[in-house]
């Protein structure tokens, strides 16, 4: 990750932003404070992500049932709470 200042972007903006575009995040700094984050943009692949979503589905599927509601394990998460 590269850092650069305000003054520094101000500066050589289309370079940096060629860096970005190639893939690299940088952070922007005024008075040593990073104040923002340049990033590249994430291009979705949809079939990784049904992959991946596929994958979850079969883990789920192969876990043991545990037998228990929705609503018992809401009501298990304020067992001992003082209201």
């Amino acid at each position: 990750m590269k850092t650069v200042s305000a003054t520094e972007l101000k500066a050589n903006v289309s370079v940096i932003l060629g860096d970005v575009e190639r893939g690299e995040t940088v952070e922007i700094t005024r008075h040593g404070r990073v104040i923002a984050r340049m990033e590249p943009e994430r291009v979705i692949d949809r079939e990784e992500v049904q992959r991946a979503i596929d994958g979850l589905r079969k883990l789920r599927e192969s876990l043991p049932k545990a037998g228990i509601t929705i609503e018992e394990i809401l009501e298990m998460r304020h067992a001992g709470h003082r209201y």
